[in-house]
């Protein structure tokens, strides 16, 4: 996957908004079951909210290299805990990028 433009990841900036967390990471880190997690998350949706616990050991630039390094996944956004994560499915993506 290539680096995104800023008009995309506005885009998908507007488009998380809405979007409720469906990870947290917590005290363990970023650990397997949490990658595993995250993969089968962004195979289903492509956009994702991941919240960073306050007992994580990483910080909010460590959690979101670790996911996305170990999903193929690209940072969209770090707000506070909160991180979006994007990645298009592989045969049928749904988000359209401008």
């Amino acid at each position: 996957m290539s680096a995104l433009t800023g008009k995309q990841r506005r885009y998908l900036r507007g488009l998380g908004h809405s979007l409720e967390p469906v990870l947290q990471v917590g005290k363990g880190g970023v650990t397997d079951p949490v990658v595993a997690a995250a993969d089968d998350a962004l195979l289903a949706h492509e956009l994702i909210k991941v919240r960073r616990g306050a007992e994580c050991p990483l910080d909010r630039g460590e959690v979101g290299e670790a996911l996305a390094g170990a999903t193929g996944a690209e940072v969209v956004q770090t707000l506070g805990r909160t991180l979006l994560l994007y990645r298009p499915h592989p045969e049928a993506p749904r988000i359209r990028l401008p």
